[in-house]
């Protein structure tokens, strides 16, 4: 028996012309569309007059339910996965079943459209030649200040994705991070009528939404460190121990002398040479 495909299709992030030909002839098409919220996405199968079956698929989905979609998939019949809004998977449910039908040797494919992450990003106006998606933050604190202390040395271009609940002390916690100046670009409503994005730094950007009444997501593009300044705290942090205390570093991690040196002169950016005559002294 051929198995059947699985389809993951994105879906408009607000306005429902951003949907694409083939994304509407697959969801046609395909036996079942697993969805984040069955009742959201029938919504957008009766505006274009979609009669497939929905089933759930959301982070609250059991094992045996995505054994079910799997056995399916096995026995012949197409399925086509999508969120709640935009690209499925990212920042949404839908990874646990991608990765088994991969394991599985079933066939999958992708039908791309609108994803909110990338749709900020290019109307930022902030570097896009690299950038690191983080999603939501962690509601707990102290895991939010450990995955945010990952970042504080970023250079790339960052893109976070923020709930209403969730705006003032998520703005906060990046404000520590990041220093209130950091340029960063906050989209909210986006392709809707009342689509909103301040450009500006992160403080301006908290202020602009003080006693505003807060609705919808947003993503925030925040600007990575600036390299140079990256260059200087290095530095800074290299000289804040001493030659011996730092060329033990890189003989603890297995280099030998000679290439110990060379590092050691690159992280304070002074010469080899000047590397081995302070050893000696």
């Amino acid at each position: 028996m051929k198995k059947g495909k699985l389809y993951i299709v994105s879906t408009p992030i607000g306005n429902l012309d951003d949907i694409t030909n083939r994304a509407i002839d697959t969801l046609k098409l395909v036996d079942l569309i697993a969805a984040e919220d069955t009742r959201h996405t029938r919504e957008l199968l009766n505006h274009f007059d979609i009669k497939t079956k929905t089933t759930s698929l959301n982070e609250h989905t059991d094992e045996k339910k995505i054994d079910s979609l799997i056995k399916d998939l096995k026995e012949g019949k197409n399925i086509a996965l999508v969120s709640d809004a935009g690209t499925p998977i990212i920042s949404d449910p839908g990874a646990k079943l991608t990765r088994k039908v991969i394991a599985n040797d079933i066939e999958l494919t992708a039908v791309p459209g609108a994803c909110a992450a990338i749709n900020a990003l290019v109307m930022s106006g902030i570097d896009a030649k690299a950038f690191t998606f983080i999603g939501f933050l962690p509601e707990d604190n102290k895991h939010r200040k450990e995955l945010l202390s990952k970042y504080k040395n970023e250079t790339n271009t960052m893109i976070f994705y923020i709930s209403s609940h969730n705006l003032k002390k998520d703005l906060k916690s990046l404000i520590e991070t990041f220093g209130e100046e950091r340029l960063a670009s906050l989209s909210r409503e986006m392709t809707k009528i009342h689509e909103e994005n301040v450009r500006d730094s992160l403080s301006y950007i908290s202020k602009h939404f003080d006693n505003k009444d807060i609705k919808g997501e947003f993503v925030l593009v925040v600007e990575g460190l600036d390299k140079n300044i990256l260059k200087e705290r290095t530095i800074k942090d290299w000289l804040s121990i001493s030659i011996d205390e730092h060329m033990k570093v890189y003989i603890d991690a297995g280099l030998d002398e000679k290439e110990a040196m060379k590092k050691v002169a690159k992280d304070r950016n002074i010469k080899k040479n000047d590397v081995y005559k302070l050893l000696k002294t």
